[in-house]
């Protein structure tokens, strides 16, 4: 099975293949930087998995809200409707912590703290921590990795 790492000081996402090929995206992680707590804003560290598999099948640039499509498509238009928005487009990965008292359970809980790889608003710059927790990726590039990931997929972020 594939596996990813996630490395925040890089901002950096690795895909290595069962083959050993290994395809390497920009993300942008979280603006406060490396951390567990849920309310901290921070992109939590140490081993996951992806629990779950958002979007299979919707256009690019689809808008979603409770991880559900809103009938949207993200357009410059909508975003000055809208600003100040945490865009969460075309594809949702979410992921969950495997390490009880890091990542998983009470206040760290990764999952419960709605922590995802997804799509974001081309405009918005890669390579540069700004999210509010998640991993950020361009719209093209979470559309493919999607495509190559299956549930119970490993994650490894890195801090």
């Amino acid at each position: 099975m594939p596996r990813l790492i996630i490395s925040i000081p890089e901002q950096r996402l690795s895909l290595v293949e069962d083959d050993g090929t290994i395809r390497r995206y920009p993300v942008s992680t979280a603006l406060r930087g490396a951390g567990e707590r849920r309310g901290s804003h921070c992109t939590p560290r140490g081993r996951h998995v992806v629990r779950a598999r958002i979007g299979a099948g919707l256009p690019a640039n689809t808008v979603f809200v409770g991880r559900r499509p809103t009938g949207e498509i993200h357009s410059e238009e909508l975003a000055a409707r809208h600003p100040g928005r945490d865009w969460i487009l075309s594809r949702i990965l979410w992921l969950s912590g495997c390490e009880p008292g890091r990542n998983r359970l009470g206040e760290v809980d990764t999952m419960r703290r709605y922590i995802y790889i997804h799509g974001c608003p081309d405009s918005e710059p890669m390579g540069v921590p700004l999210s509010h927790g998640c991993v950020r990726m361009r719209n093209a590039d979470i559309i493919d990795l999607f495509d190559r990931v299956p549930a119970g997929c490993a994650v490894d972020i890195e801090g």
